[in-house]
């Protein structure tokens, strides 16, 4: 039979993580989206909860936690700050990606940072004229001597404007395509490499926006793992980030619905709870029953991960649907709230505009069509 309980030591973590969230997060949730502004004191408050190094081994500040346990943090966190989720699946992705390929010595560096929360460490992939396609991107990095010269430029990377580094990936042999891509870790200081940031609809306190290298001298020894093996090594963590992605959506939407179930108990029309309507009701179960399937499917993959089993189809349908379904609950529950809801008085309105930015960061809709058609119809078949 199939065990679908958590363990003591995950159900007391989540309910460290679930307090958290509503007595220190949800209260500052809009503030930091109003003032623009990245809160790295949070970053290390999730640092000393031990958050930022849950996929961390602990020889380097982390717990080498399980991806279950990371969902876990995911969902939670993003009860009560969507945007500082970011923190959960930046770290747990880059964590895995230095841990597994990175050098000593660049282990030794930065993992304790990432851990701790001193540093913010972003990944860049994405280019003007390369998303969905990623191994379409055209920056390269050319070997020169001791170190690698990165020219390119890379669009849509969050923590753009606030990142302490960033694993960048850039073509080393581009006569090769995605079979050409290597991976550097690159401090935000060195010279030649530039940021600007955008002025997005949403995600605001995550500081989205484009970086720009203009001959960036980094070191051999940033180079992360084999030369030309960077493709294979991003692929495999999108399998974990998307995961993690629908678990974060998925704590931002459930909590708007419980917030709204306790505001249709409460507001009457027609002298009535609003509660009693079928209209109400059945709209709330509809997203709650949606958003439990995503959860469990979310679980399940990362209990596929854990056990080194194939999950990127689990992956893919859980990033494809549950950032659509979580963005038409809080829709719904924008709804339910009546015209105060419109407004930035409450959190919704917010929520909505923040998690639809997941609906294309990690891979469109399509994109995650394209993976689960490739496993369940056969690669063969595949149109690129």
């Amino acid at each position: 039979m199939l065990n679908f309980e958590f363990s003591d030591e995950q159900e007391q973590f989540r309910k460290i993580l679930r307090d958290f969230a509503k007595e220190e997060l949800l209260p500052h949730y809009t503030k930091w989206d109003r003032e623009g502004i990245t809160p790295r004191h949070l970053w290390k408050r999730l640092g000393d909860l031990g958050v930022n190094g849950l996929r961390i081994p602990e020889e380097y500040g982390g717990s080498g936690a399980d991806c279950v346990t990371t969902g876990i943090a995911a969902e939670e966190i993003g009860r009560g700050d969507f945007n500082l989720t970011y923190a959960v699946m930046l770290n747990a992705l880059i964590g895995e990606i230095i841990a597994k390929h990175g050098s000593a010595d660049l282990k030794g560096e930065w993992l304790p940072q990432i851990a701790s929360g001193d540093k913010i460490v972003g990944i860049a992939i994405t280019e003007p004229s390369a998303g969905t396609d990623a191994g379409g991107i055209q920056s390269t990095a050319k070997l020169d001597g001791d170190y690698y010269v990165l020219n390119g430029e890379k669009s849509g990377i969050s923590v753009a404007t606030c990142g302490d580094a960033f694993i960048i990936f850039a073509k080393t042999d581009p006569s090769l395509g995605n079979r050409g891509i290597s991976a550097f870790l690159v401090p935000a200081e060195l010279d030649g490499l530039e940021t600007k940031g955008y002025e997005d609809m949403g995600n605001i306190p995550i500081g989205r926006g484009s970086l720009y290298m203009n001959d960036v001298k980094v070191p051999v020894a940033n180079l992360i793992g084999n030369e030309n093996k960077g493709f294979s090594q991003v692929m495999n963590g999108f399998d974990l980030s998307r995961l993690l992605i629908g678990l974060q959506c998925v704590g931002t939407a459930m909590q708007s619905i419980d917030e709204t179930i306790e505001h249709v108990k409460i507001r009457k029309s027609f002298g009535r709870p609003l509660a009693t309507y079928q209209a109400v009701s059945f709209s709330l179960v509809t997203h709650f029953t949606q958003l439990e399937l995503i959860k469990w499917q979310a679980y399940r993959g990362l209990w596929l991960r854990d056990n080194n089993l194939e999950h990127s189809k689990e992956s893919s349908s859980v990033k494809w649907l549950g950032p659509k379904y979580s963005v038409e609950a809080i829709h719904e529950c924008l709804l339910l709230n009546g015209h105060y809801a419109y407004t930035k008085e409450m959190p919704l309105e917010q929520r909505l505009r923040d998690v639809i930015g997941l609906e294309i960061g990690d891979g469109t809709a399509q994109a995650n069509q394209m993976v689960i058609a490739k496993s369940i119809i056969g690669k063969e078949f595949r149109t690129y």
